[in-house]
């Protein structure tokens, strides 16, 4: 019996990333049949990417960001040298990312030019330069020869859930998943042109509070000063701040547990989508056509759109835009005029609803009838 082929795959840095690289991994599948997929990654996206079906095994690296680290890029390339890989695929962009499967001698090392890595790769393929595609097509791409169209469709980011883990993480954090579960997504790098305000996530508690909702902080440590902010404007026991409090792991498990998730531009953000969870997403600074939740992108005259039970509104910030915060907490427009044609609760509702409620004549959710019903005044 032939032994199936061994392609490495070296993973982006961050987290979202890594998600919209999925449909590249399950193209290969597809395409090559027997084939092992191994990821080559940062240990803090490595929880990631453990849950896609379509990777058979993880290898952390332990470069930090910044340092070429050149002598441990040498002496692991060297290590797996002798693992068998007939191929590599380099999704990042730098010249460093590209070593490894250089120093490897692996045969084939497929990826974009980047930053001029004509030594370092052999199959190389150039980005569009008047046409700025979808990160996940960007990388599917890297599934097919230079020039080679792909297939009309890819498939969806997708991450398993996992029962047992997730009754721990809630036992160990007392928290519990029955009722209604607002996952509130705090984060997001780049600071405040990512992040919605603190006044504005208190205002949607407040509105979801008012229906019985439990509502879950979810964030790193760095969001600690933001949900404190928060909490001071809405003190209410059936708000959990948990930032800061769980690993990657746990978070993704939470976010399986919840109802529904409302997130800035984030990691956590494609997470949920990845999880199948109805989603309202923030976007800021970044553009939603380049690396849209689970690539659900409304035509430009769209306010929202309804997919795979993910709503995403990509509207809210034009591409590539900085948003900027006055001490006010308010957007800067264009984004406070275009965030507030949709940041409304009955958006919230829409996505959180069965299909049979949202068509059923004459049943306008109970949310448009709160007092504002905007999150944005």
């Amino acid at each position: 019996m032939t032994a199936a082929r061994k392609i490495l795959i070296v993973m982006p840095n961050w987290i979202g990333d890594c998600l919209m690289a999925e449909p590249l991994l399950q193209r290969l599948k597809t395409k090559l049949g027997q084939v092992k997929l191994h990821a080559l990654a940062p240990a803090w996206v490595a929880p990631v990417l453990k849950r896609m079906t379509a990777l058979d095994e993880v290898i952390s690296t332990p470069f930090v960001h910044g340092p070429l680290q050149l002598k441990e890029r040498w002496r692991l390339g060297r290590a797996l040298g002798g693992l068998g890989y007939t191929q590599a695929i380099v999704l990042p962009n730098s010249w460093k990312s590209a070593l490894i499967p250089f120093f490897a001698d692996i045969p084939l090392r497929i990826g974009y030019v980047g930053e001029s890595r004509y030594a370092l790769l052999n199959v190389l393929h150039k980005t569009e330069k008047k046409k700025q595609r979808p990160m996940r097509e960007h990388y599917a791409q890297l599934a097919e020869l230079p020039g080679i169209a792909l297939p009309a469709e890819l498939t969806t980011p997708t991450l398993r859930q996992d029962a047992a883990s997730t009754a721990m993480t809630l036992a160990k954090l007392g928290v519990s998943s029955h009722g209604e579960i607002a996952a509130f997504c705090i984060g997001a790098e780049y600071g405040p042109a990512k992040r919605w305000p603190a006044a504005h996530w208190a205002t949607l508690a407040t509105n979801l509070r008012e229906r019985g909702a439990q509502i879950w902080l979810l964030g790193s440590a760095n969001e600690s000063t933001l949900a404190d902010e928060i909490l001071a404007r809405q003190p209410d026991i059936g708000i959990t701040n948990l930032c800061g409090k769980t690993t990657l792991d746990e978070a993704i498990d939470l976010l399986g547990a919840s109802s529904y998730a409302v997130t800035n531009d984030s990691g956590l953000m494609h997470v949920a989508a990845a999880l199948g969870k109805p989603l309202v997403a923030l976007y800021g600074s970044s553009s939603a056509t380049h690396t849209p939740s689970m690539a659900v992108v409304p035509a430009p005259h769209e306010r929202s759109s309804w997919s795979s039970g993910v709503v995403v509104h990509p509207n809210v910030a034009p591409a590539m835009r900085r948003a900027v915060v006055r001490p006010g907490l308010r957007m800067e427009p264009p984004i406070a005029k275009r965030a507030r044609v949709w940041t409304k609760l009955p958006q919230v509702r829409a996505a959180t609803e069965p299909a049979e409620r949202r068509k059923r004549p004459g049943s306008a959710p109970s949310a448009a009838r709160s007092a504002s019903g905007t999150v944005f005044h």
